[in-house]
């Protein structure tokens, strides 16, 4: 049985029940079958079976579990990508797909690149474009060999990798997940992680194949997570997850001792600490790489203070972990080593590139089984007294930036076609925090001058914006080892006069920009703030733009969105957002009200 038909009995056995839900929107499963037949008829129509794979470009949202339900339905691979990509880079991933067909929204479908690809719009209903329909089906055509989904990660060639996983590979996540956290149909989960970030697929189908619900994140508290707690517990959710940085401020938080919450996951970073004593749900680390269908290892975190940080669990159900050597020979307990995974979880490999996956894809001697293979992770890690594992980091140049794994050579490969570059290096230098930037060492063409804004334009053009450096560091020449490599331990490090600055420094100017640019002097640990400063570019991220929100909101009184937040980003943008606020706020005031909001004005604040 494949996914789609595990939710089709779901449909016919309880049609009124709730699958999703999207704010005040609901969907039932009856709904849900209903809606994802009749897009899967027009797909059909149009090509659409075992082994085609059919892109889906929609943001997090109802019409997003309507389109890959549907693209299942005929047996087809769904391809998400995440519609925030800059439009070069979703041609890149819908060529490279060779997708014929792209399901969307009416929003997105007009942002689309042009291509060979035929456009099939659902509306915010679910209905399709154009209108389709006939008898349900009553099996689908997909085998379980045949491919479920490709997800597309960041490759060091310069060009991302579309990782193909089977229905054999994600069935077994569905069993072991709904098996280990007893997932039955009274529970309610969430949906937070983006489109095209793998995560996603572990946060929709284990809890459709078990008759639960899954509910959407509302944008507007996604990253806060006071509000995201006071949400989770007033809507009942039962099982989150949330990624590591996100988990680890949540953990930090007063719950209700009653809260429904029995499973916070989190994963695709190191967790540093443990949860505080008297938690009243668990929290379940989790690892794994796309290329092995999101989990391979899991385990519960236990409470209280630990010197050590947390591992990442065990092997999950019918997935082997071994750690070895260069050679692939197996270690001793307690020997670090590379991980590598073997298994119902390992995937089929990357999609029209035989030879890169012939290098991490190897044939696995220790199972004894004709035909199976290893994936070598390429992180190294090795097993505790207990039986757990200790992950300890990368043997390569990979790294994880906000959850997102990424290849520095891909942003140093568009990096380079830049005309004013002659030759660039990035890599990810660790905060205080734990938390990580990129910096991009960039060495200018002759009789050029760089400009920190222009590169972020020109790889915004091709990049998302998580693969964008905060910090460009100029230099004369790349220092190299005698092999021709990199010298990385010889890079400088970043100063005042060889980091490129946007603009010159232009001082603050109105209280609310000075009291805004002190406060981010502190938050992001910068020395000084420009008005003209970018907030993303300083080193914040999404779960510091919630702090400030939040920091906002305890000062003025007013509330920032984190998309007001990302789109007028500067100092002086965001500081012009908080009196265009305050100003509506007073307007809609009386004079009474409107004189005690004066005399608490920014004017009269200590800055």
């Amino acid at each position: 049985m494949c996914i789609q038909n595990l939710i089709r009995a779901q449909a016919k056995a309880s049609p009124d029940a709730l699958a999703v839900r999207e704010g005040a929107k609901q969907v039932t499963y009856g709904q849900l079958d209903e809606r994802a037949d009749e897009l899967a008829f027009l797909l059909r129509a149009f090509g659409a079976g075992p082994e085609i794979p059919v892109a889906l470009c929609m943001r997090r949202s109802r019409e997003l579990v309507f389109g890959a339900l549907g693209i299942l339905r005929t047996g087809a691979a769904y391809v998400p990508l995440d519609p925030t990509y800059p439009t070069s880079r979703l041609a890149m991933l819908l060529a490279d797909s060779r997708a014929p067909l792209v399901v969307t929204q009416p929003d997105i479908a007009e942002q689309l690149p042009a291509g060979k690809w035929r456009t099939i719009v659902l509306d915010e209903n679910g209905f399709c474009t154009p209108r389709h329909s006939g008898p349900s089906f009553s099996v689908s055509e997909a085998m379980p060999e045949n491919l479920a989904y490709i997800i597309f990660t960041s490759g060091s060639t310069g060009r991302p990798k579309g990782v193909q996983i089977t229905h054999a590979n994600l069935l077994n996540l569905i069993q072991w997940h709904n098996h280990a956290f007893a997932v039955t149909a009274a529970d309610k989960a969430t949906i937070h992680a983006s489109p095209g970030f793998d995560a996603a697929v572990w946060e929709l189908w284990p809890y459709l194949a078990a008759g639960a619900s899954v509910h959407i994140i509302d944008e507007a508290i996604r990253t806060s997570p006071e509000r995201l707690r006071d949400w989770m517990a007033a809507t009942g959710i039962t099982i989150s997850f949330l990624p590591t940085a996100l988990a680890e401020s949540m953990i930090d938080l007063e719950w209700p001792a009653k809260t429904a919450l029995r499973f916070l996951l989190t994963g695709a970073d190191t967790l540093r600490r443990c949860p505080p004593a008297g938690l009243p749900f668990a929290l379940v680390n989790n690892y794994g790489p796309t290329e092995c269908t999101v989990v391979a290892t899991s385990g519960t975190v236990p409470c209280g203070e630990s010197e050590a940080l947390p591992s990442i669990g065990r092997s999950i159900e019918n997935v082997q972990t071994y750690i070895v050597d260069e050679t692939l020979n197996r270690l001793r307990d307690g020997t670090a080593g590379e991980l590598v995974i073997g298994g119902a979880g390992v995937g089929r490999g990357y999609l029209n590139l035989p030879d890169l996956t012939s290098q991490p894809f190897v044939p696995d001697l220790f199972s004894g089984v004709e035909g199976a293979r290893l994936y070598r992770t390429g992180d190294l890690a090795r097993i505790l007294p207990d039986g757990q594992i200790a992950f300890l980091g990368r043997k390569d140049e990979q790294v994880k930036i906000r959850g997102y794994r990424i290849e520095p050579a891909e942003i140093a490969a568009v990096l380079d076609r830049h005309a004013a570059i002659r030759s660039s290096f990035v890599t990810a230098a660790a905060e205080d925090s734990g938390e990580k930037r990129l910096l991009a060492y960039v060495v200018a063409a002759p009789d050029t001058r760089l400009s920190a804004i222009e590169l972020r334009e020109f790889l915004g053009r091709h990049l998302p914006d998580y693969m964008v450096p905060s910090a460009f560091v100029q230099i004369t020449s790349l220092p190299l080892t005698p092999n021709g490599k990199v010298d990385r331990a010889a890079l400088p490090k970043p100063t005042p006069d060889t980091i490129l600055e946007d603009h010159g420094f232009e001082d603050p100017q109105s209280e609310i920009e000075i009291w805004l640019a002190n406060f981010l002097s502190s938050l992001l640990k910068v020395s000084r703030v420009s008005r003209d400063d970018n907030f993303f570019n300083l080193g914040g991220h999404s779960l510091m733009g919630a702090q400030l929100i939040a920091k906002v909101q305890q000062t003025f009184d007013v509330e920032l969105t984190l998309r007001g937040l990302f789109d007028h980003p500067t100092v002086r943008e965001i500081s012009s957002e908080i009196e265009n606020l305050i100003q509506a706020k007073l307007n809609a005031l009386s004079d009474e009200e409107a004189q005690r909001i004066l005399e608490s004005s920014p004017s009269r604040l200590p800055l």
